[in-house]
């Protein structure tokens, strides 16, 4: 599960000599030269395009990095950090752990280049391809710039100012690279966007054995996610939600699936009419194993929490009646915390006494707090290393008709349920959340989610919390485990008020420290440094040019 060890240069390098040894382990065919592939002939064979593409798709991301960017946040708590990327190391803001050294930072900043490498091979080469026809190689080269645009966003996300690089260089030419001022790159973003929906199709479009692949309706969705992580770009923001909202005949038809919780458990929901963008497994070609890290030891797991949720997201979780936990009248029980809450807690996370679905149609009651469990035989699910350290488990993306801990449902990156929340994030920045507004984005996300009650569903919600709370905090129930609330606290800038201090688990503790909340681990964000992660040093030592470093590292 670890990462690989790659930086901006080897980028460069690697892809191509891997090419090489592909291409010099492949049949004759029948052109010149016999024995071998060349520049001039490798991308006429039809076969050789769509790969070098799948490439190109295949730099998207990875399920652990899906997965476990949770624990950057206040929603999880990843203790066997070193295996899955070392969100906690990150996460604790300590510059002894936390520095441009850290062997991530490395990572994820080669990752994004990596996919840009071969997005900008293709781009460069596609067109030699005399079979495929001009329409079809639109359609690829539309889809190769949405991605690499996919990726730079990454990297102005994260980083800020990033050299662009638009073109295939040399790996010299790589050690001589500046950085180009994130307003630049951002508008470089936006423009690829733009000429990618204008060449993409609409969903409905693609043959079947074509689902997956990027749309007009993603590239615009993904667009509308750029924007609003800008802060003040939020009439844009709207202008694209209400263009996907209003013309689903050229955009694509979307809508919430009905069923929440199936939607991330059965494969039988992929490419629903909710999903825009996500990222594509197989059964037994591509698959990951981290739910099985994810679930109780004794639901199947593999014996090991690497990830767990936190107090604080279980706490964030409101009432069926609309009210937070702490408000008077929401009828919320410390001593019985589970009931009477958001659906979507249930759909979620894993608490003490839950009852749990096997694959083969039982279930179990699930005992975490120490000492409840009448089997003294089962393993125990509550401590550190093995177990979860909060008292809670994931239960969202786990599938059950999975036996062999080899996963296969498709990431989501995007769905509907996040564009009417951009929607309503947006309007409400500008002034204009209103009953219609709100019955078209909270109201739906919540009926669907199982609310009944009015003083939920109805606009405008609960008075006793701000409309900006109410949205931020459907954002953060709505999409738990969906790799977005790092970006949010950091693009809301409250990642120095929800990153430190305690992280806490279950009230199982000394009733003494935090009312009997588990302390779990410290952290410390600085917002003179923390909102934007350092230039690896190992960069900055290959390419000078790539000074400043980033404030205060």
């Amino acid at each position: 599960m670890s990462y690989t060890f790659l930086n901006i240069k080897r980028a460069y390098i690697l892809p191509a000599l891997a090419a090489v040894l592909v291409l010099a382990g492949c049949k004759k065919l029948d052109l010149s030269p016999k024995d071998r592939f060349t520049d001039a002939n490798f991308w006429n064979v039809n076969n050789n395009v769509d790969n070098a593409l799948n490439t190109v798709y295949a730099s998207m991301g990875t399920s652990q990095r899906y997965f476990y960017n949770e624990a950057l946040s206040d929603n999880a708590y990843a203790q066997l950090d070193a295996n899955v990327g070392t969100p906690t190391a990150i996460a604790s803001g300590q510059s002894s752990v936390f520095s441009s050294d850290l062997l991530r930072v490395l990572q994820d900043w080669t990752a994004y280049y990596q996919g840009i490498y071969a997005a900008n091979l293709f781009l460069e080469n596609a067109d030699k391809n005399t079979s495929l026809g001009a329409p079809l190689l639109t359609r690829m080269k539309a889809e190769a710039r949405f991605i690499r645009a996919y990726q730079y966003f990454n990297l102005i996300n994260w980083f800020g100012d990033v050299p662009l690089i638009t073109k295939v260089i040399t790996p010299d030419e790589a050690k001589k690279v500046s950085r180009a001022p994130k307003a630049e790159v951002l508008k470089f973003i936006l423009d690829e966007l733009d000429a990618a929906a204008a060449d993409l199709p609409k969903k409905e479009d693609y043959q079947n054995t074509d689902r997956g692949r990027i749309t007009k309706g993603a590239a615009k969705a993904f667009k509308a996610r750029v924007l609003l992580y800008q802060g003040n770009r939020m009439e844009e923001v709207v202008s694209v939600c209400e263009d996907l909202m209003n013309d689903q005949a050229t955009n694509g038809v979307y809508s919430l699936y009905p069923d929440y919780g199936a939607m991330f458990s059965d494969p039988g929901t992929e490419y629903n009419a909710e999903i825009l963008l996500d990222l594509e497994y197989v059964p037994n070609v591509r698959t990951y194993d981290e739910p099985a890290r994810l679930i109780p030891i004794s639901a199947k797991g593999l014996g090991e929490n690497y990830n767990a949720p936190t107090q604080e997201l279980v706490d964030s979780y409101i009432m069926l009646n609309g009210k937070s936990i702490k408000e008077a009248g929401s009828g919320y029980k410390e001593n019985d915390p589970y009931v009477n809450r958001d659906p979507r807690l249930e759909a979620t996370i894993v608490h003490d006494k839950d009852i749990w679905k096997n694959p083969n149609g039982s279930t179990q009651v699930i005992y975490i707090k120490p000492g409840t469990d009448p089997d003294p035989s089962r393993p125990n699910e509550f401590g550190s290393g093995l177990h979860t350290p909060t008292g809670y488990y994931w239960r969202k993306y786990y599938d059950r008709s999975v036996e062999a801990n080899q996963y296969s449902l498709n990431l989501i990156l995007i769905r509907w349920a996040d564009v009417l929340l951009m929607y309503a994030e947006a309007k409400n920045a500008l002034g204009q959340m209103n009953a219609a507004v709100w019955d078209k984005t909270i109201k739906l996300i919540r009926s669907r989610a199982g609310f009944k009650e009015a003083a939920a569903l109805n606009f405008p919600g609960n008075t006793g919390i701000s409309m900006t709370d109410q949205i931020r905090n459907e954002r953060r129930s709505e999409l738990a485990l969906e790799s977005l609330r790092i970006d949010d606290i950091r693009r809301w800038r409250i990642a120095e008020k929800v990153m430190s201090g305690w992280v806490h688990g279950a009230k199982w503790g000394d009733a003494g420290v935090d009312n009997g909340y588990i302390r779990v681990t410290h952290r410390e964000f600085n917002p003179a440094k923390h909102y934007l992660w350092p230039v690896p040093a190992l960069e900055i030592r290959d390419d000078p040019n790539l000074l400043p470093q980033n404030p205060n590292w």
